[in-house]
C-alpha cells in the first residue's frame, strides 16, 4: 500500500423511517448494498461491512452482502469489519471470503476480531469462559489457512488438520486484518501472526493511539515479520454545515451511546461528552472541511495505510447515503489536498 487508502465501513445499523419506526431488515440490508455501489463511483477504495447478530443490525452474513455488492460494484474492494472468527470456524471463513474473492475478481479482504458483542457466543454454542483460547486458536489457524498449502494444525477448540488443504484457491491470496480496540496483547497476536491491524478507534483522542502502531511495529520486527498494513476505523457523519451535522446526530448518538452504556456499564453520556468527542475524540462529524481536516490530523499523528469511516449513525438513511457522497466527492479530495 504505497499511499494512503479511503474506505467507509457498516455494521448495517438499522435506521428510522420518516414516522420514527424501524426500518426492517431487508431493507436496511438493501440499502447497504445500494450504499456500496455509491462509494464505488465515488472513487473510495474500500466498503467492509461487519457481522453482528442483535436486533439493532441487519447484517448477520457479511459475505453474502459483499457477493451482491460485488455483482454491482467494478474497483472498490470488499471486506467484513468485523467477521467473529472466535465463535466462527475458521476453515469455513476462508471457504466463504476465497469464493467472495473469486466473485469480486480479487477484492475481497477479511478483518477477524475477536467481537466487542457478545450475542454470537451462545447462538453458536460457545462458552464465554473460552472467550481468549477460542480466538487465540482459531487466529493461528486463520494465518496458516491463508498460506493456501497443505495445514497441520491441532487444537482444543475444533478438529485437528493433518496435511489438509482448503478450497477454492484464491489467484493472488488474501489480505487479512485483525481488529483491534486498543489492548496491548492483541497488538502483538497481531504481529505475531502476520495480519494486518485494523483499529477500531471509537472514542477518545486518536493521538494515543500512536503507541499502538508503534508496539505493532516493534513487535514485527521482533519475529521477523515484514511491515502489515495498519488501518483505523472511526465512526462519523459529513452534513452540509457544522450545525447541520451535530443536530442531525445529537439524539442518535444519545440513544446509542445510553443502550451501550446500560449493556457495558458505562456512566450516561452528557452534552460535553458529544462536544468532546467531536472535538478532540474519535468522532468525525460536521462539514466536509471540518470532517477533512481532523482526518487529515489522525493520519499526520498516526502512520497508517488506510483510514475507514464508519458512516452507518443512527440517523435516516437519506442522512447517511448524503453523508457518503459528501464523504467521497468532497471530504477525502481535501484530506489528499491537505497531506499533501
Amino acid at each position: 500500500m504505497s499511499e494512503i487508502e479511503f474506505g467507509l465501513d457498516t455494521f448495517g445499523g438499522v435506521t428510522k423511517d420518516e414516522h420514527g419506526s424501524p426500518v426492517p431488515h431487508p431493507q436496511v440490508i438493501r440499502d447497504v448494498v445500494d450504499d456500496a455501489v455509491v462509494a464505488d463511483q465515488s472513487g473510495l477504495d474500500f466498503f467492509g461491512v461487519g457481522e453482528h447478530h442483535r436486533p439493532d443490525f441487519a447484517v448477520s452474513s457479511p459475505e453474502t452482502v459483499l457477493a451482491a455488492i460485488a455483482s454491482r460494484t467494478e474497483r472498490i474492494r470488499l471486506g467484513s469489519a468485523v467477521t467473529v472468527l472466535s465463535s466462527d470456524d475458521p476453515v469455513r471463513v476462508f471457504e466463504r471470503f476465497a469464493t467472495l474473492d473469486a466473485v469480486s475478481d480479487g477484492r475481497a479482504e477479511i478483518v477477524a476480531g475477536r467481537g466487542s458483542f457478545i450475542e454470537s457466543f451462545p447462538l453458536f454454542g460457545y462458552d464465554l469462559a473460552d472467550y481468549e483460547v477460542l480466538f487465540d486458536e482459531k487466529l493461528d489457524l486463520m494465518s496458516k489457512l491463508l498460506t493456501e498449502n497443505p495445514v497441520t494444525w491441532s487444537g482444543s477448540t475444533r478438529a485437528a488438520l493433518s496435511d489438509q488443504r482448503v478450497f477454492p484457491t484464491t489467484a493472488n491470496g488474501m489480505r487479512a486484518w485483525v481488529g483491534v480496540g486498543g489492548s496491548p496483547e492483541s497488538v502483538v497476536r497481531t504481529a505475531e501472526h502476520g495480519f494486518g491491524l485494523f483499529l477500531a478507534i471509537i472514542g477518545g483522542a486518536p493521538e494515543r493511539f500512536a503507541a499502538y502502531i508503534d508496539l505493532f511495529e516493534r513487535a514485527q520486527d521482533q519475529f521477523g515479520r515484514p511491515r502489515a498494513p495498519i488501518a483505523v476505523h472511526s465512526p462519523g457523519l459529513v452534513a452540509d454545515t457544522d450545525e447541520q451535522a451535530r443536530e442531525l446526530a445529537y439524539d442518535g448518538w444519545f440513544a446509542m451511546r445510553r443502550q451501550m452504556g446500560a449493556e457495558r456499564g458505562w456512566p450516561a453520556p452528557t452534552p460535553a461528552d458529544f462536544d468532546d468527542e467531536i472535538t478532540d475524540g474519535a468522532l468525525y462529524l460536521g462539514s466536509p472541511e471540518t470532517v477533512a481536516r481532523k482526518i487529515a490530523r489522525t493520519l499526520t499523528a498516526l502512520k497508517i495505510d488506510r483510514f475507514d469511516f464508519k458512516y452507518d449513525q443512527p440517523v435516516p438513511h437519506a442522512v447517511q447515503r448524503r453523508s457518503i457522497e459528501l464523504y467521497g466527492d468532497k471530504v477525502v479530495p481535501m484530506v489528499k489536498d491537505m497531506l499533501a
